[in-house]
């Protein structure tokens, strides 16, 4: 089972390791946090309890901060 992420210039199939696998297990993965990112399943936005499905879109963008 795959899925696509996209986060920044990476554009990938990635294999779903298993049945329960979330979109916090994708950021611990890449060690991202979910502070720092917004994340998009299909084009909506999700919290980070969401599990990933065969098939999905998963878009991470970054938070820009500044002042």
């Amino acid at each position: 089972m795959q899925f696509t992420l996209k986060y920044k210039q990476l554009n990938e199939e990635r294999e779903i390791p298993n049945e329960n696998y979330t979109i916090k297990d994708l950021l611990n993965e890449l060690e991202l946090s979910a502070q720092t990112v917004v994340s998009k399943q299909n084009g909506e936005l999700v919290i980070e309890d969401t599990v990933i499905q065969e098939g999905d879109e998963i878009q991470l963008v970054q938070i820009i901060y500044g002042g």
